[in-house]
């Protein structure tokens, strides 16, 4: 397989000895059956995004020892060079996607909204950026929604719930909050409302103050506050 595929990725991400990888997503087959279909379509003539060594970084640059709040989005940016890996981090070179605008403007102490959208300080402080999908094609947002890769997410939320240390869940929209099911509430929290997009008819994201209560919830516990600067 060549090394440029999903399956070499995977391969390589196993390989790495992330805590992430005993998850039966990894262990069963899932992974791989998932990577063959993606894969398959490479094969095509899709151009599929991230770039294979991307598509894992949520879980490669957050173990599951250091996570301390969960973010689910749906699936990466489909424009070629926007999306690396993590739910609403933008590396393009154009505007903020709207939707992550909105994300920012909720941070806490008054941080201005940055320049850039790259969210890679999060994940380092133990903010697992995790989408439902792992995949996309250059301009086909949701194709692969239905690959398989909705089995990885359920895996993470319900491993993370299992534990003793406590997590914060901040999840926005009805796909993100369907998985709050998932959660056992005597644990761990769960911080919900609409999505950030500009389609959200509600508008109910905007002045949920999501990071500031995430950080009370974690404080309450006697756990740090995260860091929401990407300064």
């Amino acid at each position: 397989m060549a090394e440029g595929s999903l399956t070499a990725a995977l391969r390589r991400f196993r390989a790495s000895g992330s805590g992430w990888s005993s998850l039966p997503f990894f262990s069963g087959g899932m992974a791989d059956a998932v990577a063959a279909r993606v894969d398959a379509r490479i094969a095509e003539g899709a151009t599929v995004l991230p770039r294979p060594d991307d598509v894992f970084n949520a879980l490669s640059l957050t173990p599951p020892e250091g996570v301390k709040a969960v973010i689910l989005g749906q699936d990466p940016y489909p424009t070629p060079g926007d999306a690396n890996g993590l739910a609403f981090s933008y590396v393009g070179r154009r505007r903020l996607p709207a939707s992550l605008k909105v994300i920012l403007a909720e941070a806490p102490g008054g941080i201005p909204v940055p320049p850039r959208g790259d969210l890679t300080p999060w994940a380092e402080r133990g903010v697992l950026l995790l989408n439902a999908a792992l995949t996309v094609e250059a301009g086909r947002a949701g194709a692969h929604l239905h690959y398989g890769w909705s089995a990885l997410t359920d895996e993470v939320v319900a491993f993370l719930s299992a534990r003793e240390r406590p997590v914060v869940f901040l999840l926005w929209g009805a796909q993100a909050r369907a998985r709050a099911a998932l959660v056992d509430r005597t644990r761990h929290g769960v911080i919900e409302s609409g999505h950030p997009s500009p389609l959200n008819r509600l508008r109910d994201f905007s002045g949920s103050r999501p990071f500031d209560r995430a950080n009370a919830w974690l404080g309450e516990r006697g756990i740090a506050p995260i860091d929401w600067r990407l300064d």
